[in-house]
């Protein structure tokens, strides 16, 4: 299957783990689908979803550090009370993205507005943009990456994530269903998408009915 394959790398990045609500925010460790389906539309400037593309990743980082930050709290006055919170994040992110929908490839070679690797001050660069076949095998590894969940393959962090969000505001969550968070490598066997230059399983995650 030919496929454009995106490198691309910040300084930092963060994605909000939805168990928390106040206090403390971790970061997941890989970002949620709706993340990469926001990036899409960034570079696009229109608004990507599921139903226009299928996406596959591999999310690597150097390590994880804790910042302070300072949140102004509106009561629904003029005046606002600030507040610190403790706030986790990764260090040097780097994405590779893969999607077969090759007209996108316009798209990060040009971006509409600025790539982000989660919140808005997390900003992110394109490196590279390659045309590259991924083989159908039986068996490949996975590592750095979510699937679907449930699957007797896998092992991992749990967690219900949305695919998308909607265009209009206040933006709802859709596609919400389990993925399991592959941080460490697996062997899966089945029908599978192998990137033989780098030799890793890509999963290509489509439009759930």
């Amino acid at each position: 299957m030919k496929v454009i394959r995106v490198h691309i790398t910040g300084w930092v990045s963060s994605f909000r783990n939805p168990l928390f609500i106040s206090g403390f925010q971790p970061t997941l460790p890989l970002p949620p689908l709706s993340t990469l389906y926001g990036l899409l539309s960034a570079a696009k400037g229109e608004w990507v979803t599921p139903n226009d593309a299928a996406i596959g990743f591999v999310f690597k980082s150097n390590g994880r550090a804790v910042d302070l930050e300072t949140v102004y709290e509106f009561g629904g006055k003029l005046d606002a009370k600030s507040n610190i919170n403790r706030r986790e994040f990764l260090v040097q992110p780097e994405l590779y993205l893969y999607t077969p929908e090759l007209w996108l490839r316009d798209a990060f070679e040009r971006p509409h507005y600025p790539l982000l690797l989660g919140r808005s001050s997390d900003l992110a660069t394109v490196n590279s943009i390659e045309e590259v076949v991924l083989e159908r095998k039986t068996e490949t590894t996975y590592y750095n990456t979510i699937l679907p969940f449930p699957d007797s393959q896998l092992h991992g962090q749990i967690q219900a994530l949305p695919t998308h969000f909607t265009a209009d505001i206040p933006r709802r969550q859709c596609g919400t269903r389990a993925y399991c968070l592959i941080t460490e490598k697996i062997k899966y066997e089945g029908d599978v998408l192998h990137d033989p230059d780098k030799n890793w399983g890509v999963y290509l995650h489509a439009h759930i009915n």
